[in-house]
């Protein structure tokens, strides 16, 4: 029997030991994952810091683009304006210098004899003014309507007063030279007398 016993203490022991030990390695275990788990986490808010600084950068330079491409937008914008400024000022100084040359023509034509309308020299100079009349009004040169029409001031530089019974008090009598827009825009005042 003691030997039984003894057996069984043996055996005991064994268990024993065993199961401590075993609580040994779960300990271990639990301690050895919970510093893999800090340093899991310490390694996790390293990336997430990473990617907030990241993220931080990303959107100051979606900003910046995004300026930038404002700022290129805004300067096609002026720069079309001012293509169109200057085209338009140009052509207005091409058609100052014209309307002399029209003026020309229209005083030249003017003295004709009326027998002499037939000649071709003539018939030649008619047609040259008209075609030189039709290709400015096509690039949006039209003539002022002065005649009989309410004095503008916009429209109109009176030269003269003038007395008239077929007109009233404000209205223009006489067109001393015809006056011209290019666009809706003034390229010369029609010169005018002005009823009294």
């Amino acid at each position: 029997m003691a030997e039984q016993e003894k057996e069984i203490l043996e055996e005991a022991e064994e268990s024993i030991v065993e199961e401590a030990e075993a609580e040994t390695e779960v300990e271990a275990d639990a301690e050895g994952k919970s510093k893999a788990d800090k340093k899991a986490a310490k390694k996790q808010a390293k990336q997430d810091k990473k990617a907030d600084v990241y993220k931080e950068q990303i959107e100051q330079l979606e900003d910046k683009v995004k300026r930038q491409l404002a700022e290129f937008e805004n300067f096609r914008n002026r720069t079309e304006k001012e293509k169109q400024a200057m085209f338009e000022t140009g052509a207005k100084s091409v058609i100052e210098k014209i309307l002399p040359v029209v003026d020309n023509f229209e005083r030249g034509l003017a003295t004709v004899p009326e027998d002499k309308n037939e000649d071709p020299f003539v018939d030649g100079m008619n047609r040259i003014y008209k075609q030189m009349l039709t290709e400015l009004e096509n690039i949006g040169v039209k003539p002022i309507e002065a005649l009989g029409c309410e004095f503008d001031p916009n429209l109109h530089n009176a030269v003269m007063q003038v007395e008239s019974e077929e007109y009233e008090s404000g209205v223009v009598a006489q067109e001393l030279l015809k006056g011209y827009t290019y666009r809706e825009n003034v390229v010369r005042h029609s010169m005018v007398a002005v009823v009294q």
